[in-house]
């Protein structure tokens, strides 16, 4: 299974700031840990043993935490000279990867995939790059996905109230090589600029886990997350 992981933690977490101030949002607190802490712990679990994190925003303070606090994968730390977007702040990190598969996590979600499945389902179809989605009922908060039946993804609408969908739960799987051919700027939205022209060419999957799922990026869900993943720990 692939074991190299990029963490996407280079937001200014605008959203977030009523509740947390000053911090970078993969630094707010859940009980007495920041919530990387469990993101990382995850990821620990699923088997990934080494972690880049793609940092921008305030990232002395992760960069502090990380090295002054005992973890259980190797963590290596790029830093974004001015934000670069979602996309940009991937490829920046790029080079510390240092075999060709990896997957790539929103620094403010947390989604309990299984990753060796989903790693299982990204080499049977072949994809350049593969989503985990997340099953949704009610929501207007996120966009939808549609997919074909061979899981290929076939449309990305725009955010709307929807009775269910699949929404991206910010968790993708693909390669170095398919993502250096895209020959993509330096400052980039990985969504407007990858995503969206890739699903035209047939190059993005779609694999649906219904488990658990939160996004800390405002302050309802950060709220309920405080709950969730230290009642979680405390079960492991």
């Amino acid at each position: 299974m692939t074991r190299e992981c990029i963490v996407l933690a280079g937001g200014l977490g605008t959203r977030l700031r009523s509740a947390v101030a000053n911090k970078p949002k993969c630094m707010a607190p859940i009980g007495d840990q920041p919530f990387l802490y469990y993101l990382l712990q995850y990821l620990h679990r699923q088997g990934i043993d080494h972690t880049v994190l793609s940092l921008g925003y305030l990232s002395e303070q992760v960069i502090s935490w990380c090295e002054s606090t005992p973890l259980p994968l190797r963590i290596s730390f790029t830093v974004e000279p001015e934000p670069l977007g979602t996309g940009g702040g991937i490829m920046h990190a790029l080079p510390a990867v240092a075999g060709n598969d990896l997957f790539i996590v929103n620094g403010d979600t947390f989604f309990d995939v299984d990753l060796t499945a989903f790693c299982t389902f990204h080499q049977q179809t072949g994809s350049g790059l593969s989503l985990a989605l997340k099953p949704m009922q009610q929501f207007d908060r996120y966009g939808s996905i549609d997919l074909d039946n061979t899981h290929h993804i076939i449309a990305f609408r725009e955010k709307q109230f929807c009775e269910s969908g699949l929404i991206n739960g910010g968790i993708y799987l693909t390669g170095k090589n398919w993502l250096n051919s895209l020959s993509l700027p330096e400052k980039f939205s990985f969504e407007k600029v990858v995503l969206e022209p890739q699903v035209t060419a047939g190059a993005l999957s779609g694999y649906i886990s219904d488990t658990y799922f939160i996004d800390i990026g405002i302050p309802e869900d950060y709220q309920k997350a405080q709950h969730d993943l230290t009642a979680n720990t405390a079960k492991n």
